[in-house]
């Protein structure tokens, strides 16, 4: 039975390849089969220059790459050509869209300058000051400010002379501050052993000998750009046999952006591996600042080696001559920055004077602002003084003014008696005394009727400018007695 099942298993392994063998192959429609999309490449990104203008001048060249006339002119002109400005009338063969794009962009960038320039001026209290800002304006130098509004031919011009001259200026100016910053350095190592008695200098400078030394303490450090420093890169970060170095498969694998060329940055991160042998930032001897001006002076020396052009980037054609030279085979030995000291003595010397000076300078001014300060404040004690003078006499004038508003108090006449008259305003005269005496002492005549007698009064009164009484005489005519008059 056993042969009889193995008989039955080949036959219907024969069937069915038999079956394969003679069926009509399907056709399928290639047009109606999903292939997977592919994902659009993305453009390099651009890289950025550190010019305080590299975003204006990045979009510039993003808008006008995007024509395809400027994008081939630009792949056929050298950096020569570049410079003369030839490149710059190739804009007016710009189509209008690209145009209108760039006109936008420079008015943006006259917008950006004039808020900076506002700003500046706030800081430095200037307020009050009206500003020309055409003037201000030819500061920079990367736009044509006379014209704000639309981006022409001189503007392109303009930018790439200002941003090449800037790029070439912008590693000198990286060095100077790297040694006002050393020297800054040293300058506050000497104040500091200036505060400590003989035993703790001498300790201080046993420590700082002792980190020097234990600093300059490291392998061996490559050429930058030698096959060894490369072929270096190749074995530690790329993983590849040392034997198997390629010079064109090393460029591919590190033009990170593929554009087909090495920028400053893609150049720097290559000599990483070799930083690494002299500085680490967990170490107290190894300052961080420096190991990025090592790293500058590495990426100078292969851009002065290897970029032929000076366009300030390296194509993959002088990457390949770079490394057919002797000097790519057998380098000299590079030295490090402990064994270059940056600044020489007298540079020191000068720079420590100019700090003295600056020193004596900030101390004059904040003894002429205390003195400001405290006239200032001699003055508010014044004013203060005066402003209190000022209220009390105000509150004094309101209560006269409230006292002044009240009515007279009001008199109640009985009999004959006449109405006592309070002043106001003024205090009429008193009547003279003779005049009274001579009234008093003239003889009453029988005639005199009290009515005679009450019209001399009032005359009396009327002279004085009194008020005259107009009381009734009491019923019988009785007649008053002699002398008794109420006067006010």
């Amino acid at each position: 039975m056993c042969w009889i099942r193995t008989s039955l298993t080949v036959w219907v392994l024969l069937l069915v390849q038999l079956l394969c063998f003679e069926a009509v192959p399907i056709s399928i429609d290639k047009t109606k089969v999903k292939q997977p999309e592919k994902e659009p490449e993305k453009p390099p990104a651009s890289v950025d220059t550190g010019l305080h203008y590299d975003h204006y001048l990045r979009e510039v060249i993003d808008f006008l790459e995007k024509d395809e006339h400027f994008r081939e002119k630009l792949r056929n002109t050298d950096m020569e050509d570049i410079k003369q400005g030839k490149l710059a009338k190739e804009l007016d063969f710009v189509s209008h869209h690209i145009r209108t794009k760039l006109d936008e962009l420079k008015r943006q960038e006259v917008s950006r300058l004039r808020t900076l320039i506002k700003a500046k001026q706030d800081l430095e209290g200037g307020n009050d000051i009206s500003v020309d800002h055409q003037a201000l304006l030819k500061q920079f130098e990367y736009l044509n400010h006379m014209n704000p509004h639309t981006f022409e031919v001189d503007d392109l011009d303009l930018l790439i002379k200002s941003a090449t001259n800037d790029l070439e200026n912008y590693d000198k100016e990286r060095h100077d501050e790297f040694k006002r910053y050393e020297m800054m350095k040293e300058h506050t190592r000497r104040e500091h052993l200036k505060t400590l008695d003989d035993d703790e200098r001498r300790k201080e400078e046993e420590h700082y000998e002792e980190m020097k030394k234990k600093h300059a303490d490291h392998p061996k450090i490559n050429h930058p750009g030698s096959q060894n420093q490369l072929k270096e890169v190749w074995e530690e970060a790329d993983g590849l046999d040392p034997e198997d170095f390629d010079p064109k498969t090393f460029f591919k694998l590190h033009d990170s952006n593929g554009d087909g060329f090495f920028d400053e940055q893609e150049l720097e991160a290559l000599f990483t591996k070799e930083l690494e042998k002299i500085y680490d930032p967990n170490n107290e001897e190894d300052d961080m600042i420096e190991m990025e001006e090592e790293r500058l002076r590495m990426r100078e020396h292969v851009m002065n080696e290897v970029d032929t052009n000076k366009d300030r980037l390296v194509s993959l054609e002088e990457f390949l001559v770079a490394t057919r030279k002797k000097e790519f085979l057998e380098p000299d030995s590079w030295e490090t920055l402990e064994q270059n000291q940056v600044y020489t003595d007298e540079e020191m010397r000068e720079f420590e004077e100019h700090l003295t000076q600056q020193e004596q300078d900030l101390n004059t001014r904040a003894a002429d602002l205390q003195k400001q300060r405290d006239e200032l404040e001699r003055q508010q004690a014044e004013l203060n003084a005066q402003k209190v003078e000022l209220q009390q006499a105000v509150e004094h004038m309101e209560r006269l003014k409230s006292q002044k508003l009240e009515p007279p108090p009001e008199v109640v006449v009985e009999g004959n008696a006449l109405p006592e008259i309070h002043a106001v305003d003024k205090q009429p005269p008193a009547i003279q005394e003779d005049q009274l005496q001579e009234h008093h002492a003239a003889p009453q005549t029988p005639q005199d009727t009290p009515q005679e007698h009450l019209e001399q009064h009032n005359q009396i009164l009327a002279q004085q400018g009194l008020p005259q009484s107009h009381q009734d005489l009491p019923p019988g005519n009785q007649e008053a007695p002699q002398g008794q008059h109420h006067l006010p």
